[in-house]
């Protein structure tokens, strides 16, 4: 996705902000179609990605009850749902806010105006 995001022209953005369109009605016409078909595969692609994780888990875990496993049994079962929202947000918080605080402090990802 963020290939595509890239190679997006900031034209169209300037050209919708002189029609006078705002933000959320520029993200709703113009980048969410222009992302349409890779949305889909970043979420096939990120599942396929973290069923393999679990497997590796399964495998190489042993006698330990691992995070993934405990995830994957709860909910599995069906048992322990709110613990496992928030087990699954924190950790999920714990991976993004990093990721993004080092792309803010080194400019990465900024998309320049043409």
């Amino acid at each position: 996705m963020i290939a595509r995001v890239r190679r997006m022209s900031g034209s169209v953005y300037e050209a919708a902000a002189d029609l006078g369109a705002h933000g959320w009605f520029t993200f709703q016409t113009i980048t969410l179609p222009m992302l349409g078909p890779e949305l889909p595969s970043g979420a096939l692609l990120a599942f396929a990605l973290s069923f393999d994780e679990v497997i590796v888990t399964t495998f190489t875990a042993g006698a330990q009850n691992t995070l993934p496993l405990w995830i994957f049994g709860a909910i599995h079962l069906g048992r322990q749902l709110p613990e496992v929202n928030i087990v699954v947000v924190a950790v999920l918080l714990l991976t993004v806010i990093p990721v993004w605080l080092a792309a803010r402090l080194t400019g990465v990802g900024a998309t320049s105006r043409l």
